[in-house]
């Protein structure tokens, strides 16, 4: 029996230290090179402070900025610790009695948009962490922050066609804009009065 052990285990120790150790070291250490912001979390600085992250959404309520997608971790909106969606079913009652209420929200704060509201800004992504929201979404927020901020609608329209992201290498996923670099830009042009 020793003698079938002893090559198993002279495997498993083998094994642990490429896999487990070399291995992800390797990467790791290759990530830091080669893609310095990504590795270290993608953080989006303002003042010398970490502001936040642009992989993470974040809870933007106030009028004259624009709104992410609702989130659905557990503890707190947008809590990486807790990631995850509502793991609702499309046809369960909670999820449209939820949806329901982020519409009459929704409708309450845009009084002057009468057509239908973009169904990312209804629903949460699978994650319950997503920093991006739908050009369509963005476009639809657009008079709204106009108006709380006081300028003029086609500079804020411009604004947002400018921090519309394609495709990834022209093909992977849809184009998005990330409501928090879109909000610290509107918060560096048009400060708040």
């Amino acid at each position: 029996m020793v003698k079938e052990l002893r090559p198993a285990l002279t495997l498993l120790v083998l094994l642990t230290l490429i896999a487990g150790l070399a291995y992800p070291f390797a990467v790791t250490g290759l990530a830091g090179i080669a893609f310095p912001w990504q590795a270290n979390g993608s953080l989006i600085e303002k003042d010398g402070h970490v502001i936040g992250s642009a992989l993470i959404g974040q809870t933007f309520t106030g009028r004259g900025y624009f709104w992410g997608r609702p989130s659905a971790t557990a503890v707190a909106p947008y809590d990486a610790a807790n990631s995850g969606g509502s793991n609702l079913a499309p046809s369960a009652k909670a999820l449209a009695e939820a949806v329901a209420e982020r519409d009459a929200a929704l409708r309450a704060a845009h009084p002057e948009e009468s057509g239908p509201v973009p169904a990312d800004l209804l629903t949460t992504s699978a994650s319950g962490l997503d920093p991006h929201i739908t050009p369509a979404a963005a476009m639809w927020q657009i008079k709204r922050v106009a108006m709380a901020r006081h300028i003029p609608m086609d500079q804020v329209r411009t604004l947002v066609m400018d921090h519309v992201e394609g495709r990834e290498l022209g093909v992977l996923g849809e184009p998005r804009v990330n409501v928090l670099r879109l909000n610290l830009v509107l918060d560096e042009r048009w400060p708040m009065r």
